[in-house]
């Protein structure tokens, strides 16, 4: 089975690492030539993409492809994959399988009360508004095409080198207090788990939340880091006295409990790490948190 990837990223990365073995052939695009030098050697192909211009050798993969990734995010309303590739997208002879990376944050804001697949968006940001739009694209396509799309809403990632750990080693944890305030996470290695089952078993126009079992305030996951590390956790901040950037402070506007019973029911996901305190402590004993301590 052949792999590619639009968007090298973080997650993607991760899935790669665990994965690679099941590909004959993985590929995938970064933004400039000097990433596509960087990441030589790690076992697969990279390709130039900026989302105007690109390597033509990505046509090629396309067309070479059994599965396809997507996890660049739209550019405004434009999503820039289906603008230059659509064409070639739906012509791929051997494509089965599509997977596009979205995120819980289309759900906008419930006032911490449950939602799941069936719940009407309602994005609360403009950046929403426009993952919204890029679903729905995709999953037009898939409705006329031989290959099936899926659609993964992603909560708040974390995994090796990213999370709380980290944060308290190198003092930017922030404790961070909103009142009723929840968010779910989903640790690195469960999203690449799903997109695996899911390749394994693609159903047609399908939309995961790839979430953890137990939405939380984000100032007990601080809390717990710190307590794993045997560290005093940074001190209490209330919301409103927080100095945060724009981007940080929006998420705050989503407030909601996001159920995952779908990834399990169709996809027969087990979670590696059910919450937080079960992926912090396989983090902490994969060294996070001690080698940036040093």
């Amino acid at each position: 089975m052949n792999l590619f990837v639009f968007g090298l990223g973080y997650s993607v990365r991760q899935f790669i690492g665990l994965y690679r073995d099941r590909f004959a052939e993985v590929g995938g695009t970064v933004r400039s030539p000097e990433k596509v030098r960087a990441i030589a050697g790690d076992g697969f192909q990279a390709y130039r993409f900026d989302g105007a211009d690109f390597d033509p050798g990505i046509l090629d993969r396309i067309a070479r492809a059994d599965a396809l990734l997507v996890s660049i995010p739209p550019s405004g309303e434009t999503d820039p994959v289906l603008e230059h590739f659509s064409q070639a997208i739906a012509a791929a002879p051997n494509l089965r399988w599509v997977g596009y990376l979205s995120t819980v944050g289309v759900y906008g804001d419930a006032d911490g009360a449950w939602v799941d697949e069936t719940t009407p968006p309602n994005p609360a940001t403009v950046r929403s508004r426009h993952r919204i739009a890029a679903e729905g694209q995709w999953l037009a396509l898939g409705q006329s095409a031989p290959f099936a799309v899926q659609v993964f809403r992603l909560a708040g990632i974390y995994g090796p080198g990213r999370n709380a750990l980290v944060k308290i080693a190198d003092g930017s944890a922030k404790r961070i207090v909103k009142k009723g305030q929840v968010f779910n996470r989903i640790h690195t290695a469960d999203i690449a788990q799903v997109l695996m089952a899911s390749i394994e078993r693609p159903h047609r126009n399908a939309i995961y939340n790839v979430a953890d079992d137990e939405p939380g305030p984000p100032q007990d996951v601080i809390a717990h880091a710190a307590e794993l590390l045997g560290r005093e956790p940074p001190p209490e901040v209330p919301f409103e006295d927080a100095d945060q950037t724009p981007m940080a402070r929006s998420f705050y506007s989503d407030n909601k409990r996001v159920r995952n019973t779908r990834i399990k029911t169709e996809l027969g996901v087990v979670l590696r790490h059910p919450t937080y305190r079960e992926g912090l402590k396989a983090l902490l004993q994969a060294g996070d948190g001690i080698t940036q301590a040093r």
